[in-house]
């Protein structure tokens, strides 16, 4: 009962009625369905690591050639893509130019021939080249010894120093972004705001891409390569990671930090080639791959660091594109004007 004067207090399911909002509701079952979709991402990406048409070359002679490339044609499930190449000089070449994976080279003058393989493109993928070109010798009575051609830095044994220092720079993109959003307003309020916004995002990424630069070369010595290259993929890392969850904000306020999360978390970080190159992906994730800031920039950083800038133009222009996209959307929104909504003192 209510003691005289007392106003009654609310019973519990109009309490909860008025602490769950259906807008509340609906955010915790997305972030349900992001969980799950990212238990779903991440063991469906890494789970079973199959080969398919890893790249192998054939170094041999013409009578012997056609041989070998159809064992290596004939491993199942399209395992290896083969080819060949005239000598161990150009199928070396072909690796260091991150053309193919391995390349077979037949010693006529013995039954031991010789696997080179680049290491620093993914030891998963070496390791998978000389388990088939084992297996094929032994069929024919030969055996074969490995040659790492492009071996990894002694700081980075696994090869999983590009994929991290990605992961790192991504992280700090979509989260500065983020918290700008949150605590600025998820659009700038005119076209100023949004340069200062982005101005703001750009010196963070270039402080980001030194940073990370750093960290991993004179500070662990854990990889190779150009120092200044390194940091302006990271600054190109984080700012198209950043401006493009800043567009997804304008687009969307706060369900477009969740959609970010979706594309750069739950998508990219799987199937960014760190664990596995894209041959031993599934397809979904071999298709994507490449297209995500995050494959695009561990693609990007492993060139630098290990193959002396091969192969570095296309996944800078994904990286320039995903930044350009954001920048767009963003002046894009703020032209459109004001949406309904709170009011707040925006950067």
């Amino acid at each position: 009962m209510t003691a005289p004067g007392q106003v009654p207090s609310p019973g519990l399911v109009a309490e909860l009625k008025g602490a769950v909002t259906p807008r509340t509701a609906l955010l915790v079952i997305a972030v349900l369905l992001l969980q799950f979709g990212f238990i779903t991402s991440y063991v469906g990406a890494l789970h079973h690591p199959t080969p398919h048409e890893l790249s192998i070359a054939v170094v041999a002679p013409p009578q012997v050639s056609p041989k070998l490339v159809a064992g290596l044609e004939s491993v199942p499930d399209d395992a290896v893509r083969a080819s060949t190449a005239p000598d161990a000089e150009t199928a070396t070449a072909l690796i260091k130019d991150q053309k193919i994976y391995a390349a077979l080279v037949f010693d006529p003058a013995g039954t031991e021939d010789t696997l080179l393989v680049g290491g620093a493109r993914g030891p998963s993928a070496a390791r998978a080249a000389d388990t088939i070109v084992t297996g094929l010798e032994k069929s024919q009575g030969r055996t074969v010894k490995t040659v790492d051609v492009v071996p990894l830095a002694k700081g980075d044994p696994n090869g999983l120093t590009s994929f991290y220092l990605v992961i790192g720079w991504c992280v700090g993109g979509y989260l500065v972004a983020s918290i700008l959003g949150v605590s600025a307003g998820a659009k700038p309020a005119n076209t100023n705001r949004a340069v200062i916004r982005l101005g703001a995002l750009a010196l963070y990424s270039v402080a980001a891409g030194i940073g990370g630069a750093l960290i991993v070369g004179p500070v662990l010595d854990a990889l190779p390569g150009s120092f200044w290259g390194l940091a302006g993929v990271g600054a190109l890392v984080v700012f198209a990671v950043g401006a493009f969850t800043m567009a997804l904000q304008c687009l969307f306020d706060i369900i477009g930090i969740g959609i970010a999360v979706l594309i750069f978390v739950v998508l990219g970080n799987p199937s960014a080639g760190g664990v596995f190159p894209p041959p031993l992906m599934p397809p979904f994730w071999r298709a994507i791959g490449a297209w995500i800031p995050n494959g695009a920039g561990t693609d990007a950083t492993r060139s630098i660091a290990y193959f002396g800038a091969t192969g570095l133009a296309m996944p800078l222009l994904v990286l320039l594109a995903w930044a350009l996209v954001g920048v767009a959307i963003t002046f894009a929104a703020v032209l459109r004007g004001p949406r309904g909504g709170r009011e707040l003192v925006r950067l």
